[in-house]
């Protein structure tokens, strides 16, 4: 697939460099000059393989938003043209950080792009568990959810291609706000409870 990742950080990163291990194209859309995460990516897998988010966007099939969810509207009127393009959305709103008027920054994306493709995945684990999703014999689950059914297959096939075992369809876009608040689960048990980043979820069948 020829992807573009809008966000250099943590997400981001980890997502492209498990991209790109699976055989896919990745251009990530950025900001000129870049930042000094995008400096620091652009050192792992090359500075070639970053470009203005306009041009990214228009060179790919698949967009990925990994940025913080307050700048959602802005990233998401920022991409161009999505038409016939699927949108992954990776971000949470959290500690009430949200694009204005909206729940959850899945609904922001629909809002302001011109694609229905719009599923949520990636959100629900740490950028740790991109990395390397494997607890030593098992290894962690992903979840999508969203109407767009060609969007949700793409996003359960790059979830495989990133290693993870699974990758568990929760329903349509209805449930992007308890997407959101799973991720929320996650981060409480690992920054607030004291667990650390070093845990997944999987879902376990008898």
């Amino acid at each position: 697939m020829k992807i573009s990742i809008i966000g250099s950080g943590n997400v981001g990163g980890a997502l492209a460099q498990k991209f790109i291990k699976a055989g896919h194209t990745v251009l990530i859309g950025a900001k000129f000059p870049l930042s000094e995460k995008s400096i620091k990516l652009a050192s792992q897998i090359g500075e070639d393989r970053f470009t203005t988010i306009r041009s990214a966007v228009e060179q790919t099939e698949v967009i990925i938003l990994a940025t913080p969810a307050p700048y959602a509207i802005e990233i998401s009127q920022s991409l161009g043209d999505t038409s016939n393009k699927v949108i992954i959305d990776t971000m949470n709103i959290v500690m009430g950080r949200e694009p204005a008027g909206f729940s959850n920054t899945s609904e922001a994306i629909l809002a302001n792009t011109l694609t229905n493709d719009v599923v949520k995945c990636f959100n629900t684990t740490g950028f740790n568990n991109m990395l390397d999703p494997r607890y030593g014999e098992q290894t962690i689950d992903a979840f999508v959810a969203g109407d767009s059914t060609k969007g949700k297959a793409i996003a359960q096939q790059l979830a495989i291609d990133a290693g993870f075992e699974n990758c568990y369809d929760v329903g349509g876009n209805d449930k992007f706000d308890l997407m959101e608040q799973f991720a929320f689960f996650w981060i409480n048990l690992a920054m607030f409870q004291g667990q650390g980043r070093e845990i997944g979820f999987k879902l376990l069948k008898r």
